[in-house]
């Protein structure tokens, strides 16, 4: 497969626009999904399964170059190489725009790590364990669940589906609690990731009629509302959750489609009970999880980039637009919860892998989860030094129930309260 089968360049999606003009070394904005497998990693073989996996996702072998009005991918010959994970996890991309593909590929021990895209993970697995284990796998050799074309993976699902909105646009947000604590130094991350049975968690969720993500966001809340100070409980927590909407407009776009949902309990003026929580986010999913307000949320934000007055503003000016709407949008919003779901590979593979887990950098405290192979995995990714609200969460995790196994990446001389 070449490059050739894509344009030379193509704008950014909707969501990742604004994502090089507000990225900062606290703020990364860097997804990295991770794959532990059952052997260690051997390094060559992961170099040539990563240029296989290239030639499958041509969309990936790009560069970020800054135009007049906005930044956009263009086509590239540079190689992507792996290497051993050595830097701290979800260091920036976006700020520094030079000549450097826009993902990382890295190993260490058993783990292989994608700063990005699940499929494109999922797909160098796949690839991998085609040269590491072929005498495990039964012929013919299985199928990769994503396998969209070219045209397929570039498509912006986002200009497919809009529509000039018909009615108001969304209003700003009220001022939600904001966590202030002292912050890692170096910009580093403290990596908090919790292990459990994922038929413990669905069955806590059913128990109750909410789903897996509401029963998380549920808890999330009341872990954040048990370290406020009283003076600060006047203000809504608030947890902004990012929904994908493929699951409304069909789409096999490897690029962004997504909106998010903002799930708010304004505790001082009403119970703390995890019953009464569940029951007011509850109320919030369905009503926002609805192909028609699916639709109003992605047209609101299209809306913005369709404008004529913000198209014709160059650039440089457009960063620090966008820079002083991101610090106001992130006003009415506490932390951050991406449920990315099931993870899937070919059943002959699953053997051959331990777990996935997704975390991110996002300037917040941030919580993502994910399952495979009947393992439900939470990750908290915080730049503070203390941990007290992912402690919280996994605590009660446990009174309800659910045997949960943390993992951590700070050193044993690191404090962490």
């Amino acid at each position: 497969m070449s490059n050739r089968s894509i344009p030379p360049w193509w704008t950014l999606d909707n969501a990742a626009k604004i994502f090089p003009s507000t990225g900062s070394a606290h703020d990364s904005k860097v997804f990295r999904f991770v794959c532990e497998l059952r052997e260690p990693v051997e390094p060559q073989l992961l170099q040539r399964a990563l240029d296989r996996t290239v030639e499958r996702f041509p969309i990936y072998r790009s560069v970020m170059k800054r135009g007049w009005f906005w930044y956009y991918l263009e086509d590239s010959p540079l190689p992507a190489q792996v290497r051993r994970e050595e830097l701290p996890p979800c260091c920036p991309i976006y700020p520094s725009v030079r000549r450097s593909l826009l993902f990382r590929v890295l190993y260490y021990r058993r783990r292989i790590s994608r700063t990005g895209a699940l499929n494109f993970l999922c797909a160098l697995v796949y690839e991998y364990l085609l040269l590491r284990c072929p005498e495990e796998l039964p012929q013919p050799v299985p199928v990769l669940p994503y396998d969209a074309s070219p045209a397929q993976q570039q498509a912006d699902s986002f200009q497919k589906y809009y529509e000039k909105p018909k009615g108001r646009s969304m209003g700003r947000s009220p001022a939600a609690y904001q966590i202030r604590r002292e912050r890692l130094p170096r910009n580093h991350l403290a990596i908090l990731e919790g292990r459990m049975p994922l038929d413990q968690v669905l069955a806590c969720a059913r128990a109750r009629g909410v789903t897996l993500t509401e029963l998380m966001t549920a808890i999330f809340l009341r872990a954040i509302h048990a370290g406020m100070r009283v003076r600060d409980r006047k203000k809504p927590v608030v947890i902004t959750i990012p929904v994908n909407l493929r699951s409304y407009f069909p789409s096999e776009s490897a690029r962004n489609f997504f909106a998010t949902i903002n799930a708010g309990y304004d505790f001082s003026r009403g119970e703390d009970s995890l019953e009464a929580v569940l029951k007011e986010v509850r109320r919030s999913f369905r009503e926002n999880l609805t192909a028609e307000r699916m639709r109003e949320r992605m047209n609101a934000l299209c809306a913005l980039e369709h404008s004529v007055p913000l198209r014709l503003v160059p650039l440089p000016l457009k960063d620090v637009i966008l820079r002083i709407a991101n610090k106001i949008a992130a006003q009415g919003v506490t932390a951050s919860f991406s449920n990315v779901g099931k993870v899937s590979m070919p059943r002959e593979m699953e053997k051959l892998i331990h777990l996935f887990s997704v975390f991110a950098c996002a300037g917040m405290l941030q919580a993502c989860a994910c399952s495979f192979g009947g393992v439900y995995v939470v990750s908290f990714a915080s730049p503070y030094r203390a941990c007290e609200t992912e402690r919280v969460f996994f605590r009660e995790l446990a009174r309800l129930g659910i045997e949960v196994v943390l993992t951590t990446n700070l050193p044993p001389e690191t404090e962490v309260r």
